[in-house]
């Protein structure tokens, strides 16, 4: 699992997608395009964003959900919390002499 998070990470456009639902969470991918447009002058199309909306899902950094016709992309720290703590906990590698 850390592999797909770390590789969905390695992307620049995926980490954008991933900033902007820290600013604002819930979003549709008409929403997000629109805000990578922006604020990121990006050129990409919603074909393109929604490839990489499906790799970021694949890693479980974001998640979906449907209300109605909609669908909206939250984004999920507990992989990268998981990352995190890995090497972070106090009986990790680094605390030992």
């Amino acid at each position: 699992m850390a592999d797909d998070v770390f590789k969905a990470l390695a992307d620049p456009t995926r980490r954008r997608i991933l900033d902007e639902l820290v600013e604002r969470d819930g979003q549709t991918l008409f929403e997000i395009c629109a805000r990578l447009v922006a604020g990121h002058g990006s050129a990409l199309s919603r074909q393109a964003i929604s490839q990489h909306l499906a790799v970021l899902e694949s890693a479980g950094l974001v998640v979906t959900r449907r209300q109605g016709r909609y669908k909206f992309h939250d984004l999920n720290t507990r992989p990268l919390e998981h990352i995190v703590t890995r090497w972070l906990r106090p009986d990790g590698p680094e605390s030992t002499p």
